[in-house]
């Protein structure tokens, strides 16, 4: 098809099998690790987005992940004197590298579940109402420096394995069910934000 473009997608914390709910053309990845086997099957780059920008140009991407990793972004930090807010800087990287109407969909252990504090090195703790501060014109983040705008199309409970694709189906729905009869609560939050940009 003449002029037509590959759809692409960026995985953040891919570790050594980056996922792609939407099924992109095109996958990148983003982990801390270096020389990653399998990686020639994607693009890797390896970079600390913690402190450091994403590093892609704006709108860039037409969908991102993040499962079980932002639970490990911290909210605040000190660095040479200065407090930083590291999770704020990584939505506001999410929403500049994505383009318009493009999907941040994230999967993460939440609270009041036992999985958003079993391991130590969660230091973000994620509740149902977290979003809201990424969403909307008068989001409250906009006083901790977010400068983006997200619409939430999804926010709900999940059986971790349920959410590894973003289709909803009702063979998906029903199997969920299954799952969630068979092996309890649900223990992490499904996040599906629609990045807003304004035409200039």
């Amino acid at each position: 098809m003449i002029g037509k473009t590959s759809s692409t997608h960026l995985d953040l914390g891919c570790g050594m099998y980056p996922r792609n709910p939407y099924g992109r053309d095109d996958l990148s990845g983003i982990d801390l690790h270096a020389g990653l086997p399998g990686a020639s099957s994607f693009r890797y780059v390896r970079a600390n987005i913690t402190l450091e920008p994403i590093p892609f140009e704006d709108n860039t991407f037409d969908s991102l992940s993040a499962f079980d990793f932002i639970e490990h972004v911290p909210r605040q930090l000190a660095v040479d004197g200065e407090l930083i807010l590291p999770f704020v800087r990584l939505m506001n990287e999410i929403w500049r590298v994505l383009r318009p109407g493009g999907l941040f969909y994230a999967v993460t252990p939440a609270y009041p579940s036992a999985a958003a504090f079993q391991d130590p090195t969660h230091v973000n703790i994620i509740t149902v109402k977290t979003h809201e501060y990424f969403c909307g014109e008068k989001a409250y983040g906009r006083n901790y420096g977010f400068h983006g705008d997200f619409e939430a199309l999804r926010v709900k409970w999940v059986i971790e394995k349920n959410a590894y694709t973003a289709e909803e189906s009702l063979r998906k729905t029903l199997r969920a069910w299954h799952r969630r009869v068979s092996s309890g609560r649900p223990t992490h939050l499904l996040w599906e934000l629609r990045a807003i940009k304004k035409d200039k």
